[in-house]
């Protein structure tokens, strides 16, 4: 699907889900030199209360981002602008579904913002916030 800001509205809304596993978080890790070790499975997370490893929050807003690049608009376009709270952590192969809603647009300055939402797959909230995405008329 490919949008232009003429054919978006409010109200308008793209979902996506996936589910990370514990390579996704080592290709992470070696990408961003970020070893953090509640990333990694050992007694840490254990002993922190933690079930299982934590998924980079870096990865789960690459899937926020894949909402924006292949759903809405689905089109070319520049992310300005991100606020994201994180209510619980994503764990390692959690379902995760991004569901992003068109609640503003702007269409002088081309930039439309949008309200995020993410859920695992118990339905528990675990990432809210909004973006705000340059949508230009005319896409190359």
């Amino acid at each position: 699907m490919s949008l232009t800001n003429t054919k978006i509205f409010i109200g308008q809304s793209a979902r996506l889900q996936r589910i990370f596993t514990e390579v996704d978080i080592q290709l992470c890790n070696e990408l961003t030199k970020d070893f953090n070790p509640f990333y990694q499975q050992n007694d840490i997370c254990l002993k922190n209360g933690e079930p299982k490893s934590i998924v980079p929050a870096v990865l789960v807003e690459g899937l926020i981002a894949q909402v924006i690049t292949d759903e809405l608009p689905g089109s070319a376009c520049v992310l300005l602008q991100k606020e994201m709270i994180y209510y619980h952590p994503v764990y390692i192969d959690d379902a995760i579904t991004a569901e992003l809603t068109i609640i503003d647009i702007n269409h002088e300055r081309e930039w439309v913002t949008q309200k995020v939402m993410c859920f695992n797959q118990n339905g528990t909230e675990v990432i809210k916030g909004q973006v705000v995405i340059y949508v230009p008329r005319k896409v190359i």
